[in-house]
């Protein structure tokens, strides 16, 4: 991976472990202010998580997982952009402040990183659609034998 695809990955990486430090010092320091809010945080550090390996790994079954991954990423930023700018106290949080401590990642569309998590998805489906791995080739699948029965029993004499 070279070019735009190693910076969407290090993107990717960095929002990772962003996610996953802030989610585990809300969790840590004050769950029970904002459990939904928290639990949100978590499950965004889990899809960067994944959504980095993805981008990372070879073969098919990874390029699967990545947009299955972004997807859900695109659909949380959206859906938990919505609700904390115009319902906030249906994710758990107490105003539409991006930067407050009980916001997730994908709160108010992820103005407390730039924005970053709203446009990530979109960039990274982007790299997706123009990377597609090769379609696995005929003659890299070994032929089953003809008669597996015959092929591996002995005479018996």
């Amino acid at each position: 991976m070279t070019g735009v695809g190693r910076v969407l990955v290090v993107v990717y990486g960095i929002l990772a472990l962003a996610a996953t430090g802030r989610s585990v010092f809300q969790i840590i320091d004050h769950f029970q202010a904002a459990p939904v809010a928290f639990t949100l945080s978590a499950f965004s550090a889990v899809v960067y998580i994944v959504a980095t390996i993805a981008l990372i790994a070879p073969g098919r079954a990874w390029y699967r997982v990545a947009w299955i991954t972004i997807s859900i990423e695109l659909a949380g930023v959206l859906i938990i952009g919505t609700l904390s700018t115009f319902v906030p106290a249906a994710i758990g949080m107490s105003a539409i402040d991006p930067f407050g401590q009980d916001s997730t990642v994908w709160s108010a569309y992820g103005a407390g990183y730039l924005f970053i998590p709203l446009v990530l998805p979109v960039l990274g489906m982007l790299w997706l659609a123009k990377h597609r791995p090769a379609p696995a080739s005929a003659d890299s699948v070994a032929p089953a034998p003809a008669d597996s029965a015959s092929a591996d029993s002995t005479p018996l004499a």
